[in-house]
């Protein structure tokens, strides 16, 4: 085979590995782009949550209960985290010696690049993940003597 014939029984040989690596690079990039979209709401969550409990929680009003709280903690970390793909909940449960602890969980729903999308890339499935903190509070109530 001389150098003409060599080059012209190659010549569709690029394009088809490119067809075979085009969707593993999107798959792989869609994979990084949501475990660093995670990781970061996830750092941003711990330290908003704790910062939550510690402002509505330490010193409640009079008459305000334990969920009470836990929904005012809610409400703040929906406003921090009102981005589609994530959803916040809080609960509060009672511990011993009258200490509560609310458990903050985070749900994130991977994107495609940040849009909604149904989860499915290329035959690779992405669930939804769970990020939960806790913190253990000793709510002060005054007039209370213990």
């Amino acid at each position: 085979m001389d150098c003409m014939e060599q080059r012209r029984s190659s010549q569709g040989q690029m394009t088809v590995e490119l067809a075979v690596v085009i969707p593993v690079l999107i798959t792989v990039a869609v994979l990084v782009f949501n475990a660093m979209l995670f990781l970061e709401n996830c750092a941003a969550f711990d330290r908003h949550a704790k910062e939550a409990v510690r402002v509505y929680t330490t010193a409640p009003a009079h008459g305000q209960s334990a969920a009470d709280s836990a929904a005012l903690v809610q409400a703040a970390l929906q406003q921090s985290f009102s981005a589609d793909y994530c959803d916040v909940s809080v609960q509060a449960a009672s511990v011993s010696w009258g200490f509560t602890r609310y458990t903050a969980t985070l749900r994130f729903t991977p994107t495609l690049f940040g849009r909604a999308f149904s989860g499915a890339v290329f035959s690779t499935v992405l669930r939804p993940l769970e990020h939960s903190t806790q913190l253990t509070v000793d709510p002060y109530k005054p007039g209370v003597v213990l």
